[in-house]
């Protein structure tokens, strides 16, 4: 199997702002390398997609929540790419199915249900064990797709970006994004995580483990910013979502209150704290997520 990296753009966004602070951003705007299977999921699955065929596996299992971008990417390259896929998702069912999960059982994805207490628990050999009695043997995608194989995949993000850069930036969900553009670095750069998660200091240990793989778990070129989570996953204000909405109207650029929102309040916020060094070059990685709007008015957050 041959995945193609697609050849995604590098916008420059303008504003008074970044002209008073002499700062320049540029947008790697991943968030159009596919319709369905968006971003950073692109990247993460990629390897693991060939991984899985050359070791001769037909069905993918995967683990996400009931609005995770994840499900939905592994549920259509599963269709695209030719793997039964199933999806363990935490919570119980509900119906009618939200848009992510209708979504993915139209791609052919297996939904099962998992209580909140046993997914705490989801890597345990005897819960695998009893997957695997009942839907046979399948190659595991761990949950939001952050392995060994997913980093190296995020690394490439850097080796298309054709200009030189100062900082490079994500949001940051389980680290994997992060730690495969940390890889990707060369000494002369720093990467910023923004993470999505209350309490999202775990992620530094997450980050290293998989740097680990590539003995480079001792990089110091880079920090995760805590304080823009807004409350905590999937939480969102009128701040945030004003702020999405006047990015879109300034930059013709979608966002989304979960992941790059938090990421770009984040960035503007630390320039306006005279964070980055006069003549910085930032690049926002665009990591997509977009379906995730439609989950949000499906609950009436937006």
């Amino acid at each position: 199997m041959i995945i193609e990296n697609p050849t995604t753009p590098l916008t420059e966004i303008f504003d008074s702002l970044l002209d008073e602070k002499q700062l320049r951003v540029f947008v790697k705007r991943e968030d159009l390398t596919d319709k369905f299977i968006s971003g950073n999921k692109f990247y993460k699955l990629k390897y693991n997609l060939i991984e899985a065929q050359k070791l001769g596996y037909k069905t993918l299992l995967t683990f996400g929540g009931a609005f995770s971008n994840h499900i939905h990417a592994t549920a259509y390259a599963g269709k695209k790419f030719g793997f039964k896929t199933i999806g363990i998702i935490r919570g119980e069912e509900h119906l009618p199915l939200n848009p992510t999960l209708s979504s993915a059982q139209e791609f052919g994805m297996t939904l099962e249900y998992l209580d909140r207490k046993s997914y705490r628990n989801k890597y345990d050999e005897t819960l695998i064990e009893k997957l695997k009695c009942k839907f046979g043997d399948f190659y595991l995608v761990p949950e939001g797709g952050s392995n060994a194989l997913a980093i190296k995949g995020v690394a490439e993000i850097i080796q298309s970006i054709d200009i030189k850069f100062d900082f490079v930036c994500s949001a940051c969900g389980t680290g994997g994004t992060l730690a495969g553009l940390i890889l990707g670095l060369d000494s002369n750069s720093y990467a910023l995580g923004f993470s999505a998660l209350k309490g999202g200091s775990f992620l530094y240990q997450n980050i290293k483990k998989l740097l680990t793989e590539y003995q480079k778990e001792n990089l110091t070129n880079w920090q995760i910013h805590l304080d823009y989570h807004f409350g905590g996953y999937a939480k969102v204000n009128n701040e945030l979502i004003n702020f999405c909405n006047d990015f879109k109207i300034n930059h013709n650029i979608q966002i989304e209150p979960i992941y790059t929102g938090k990421m770009f309040y984040g960035i503007f916020d630390l320039i306006n704290q005279d964070y980055f060094p006069k003549h910085s070059t930032i690049i926002a990685v665009h990591t997509g997520g977009l379906q995730g709007l439609d989950g949000l008015r499906f609950r009436k957050k937006i």
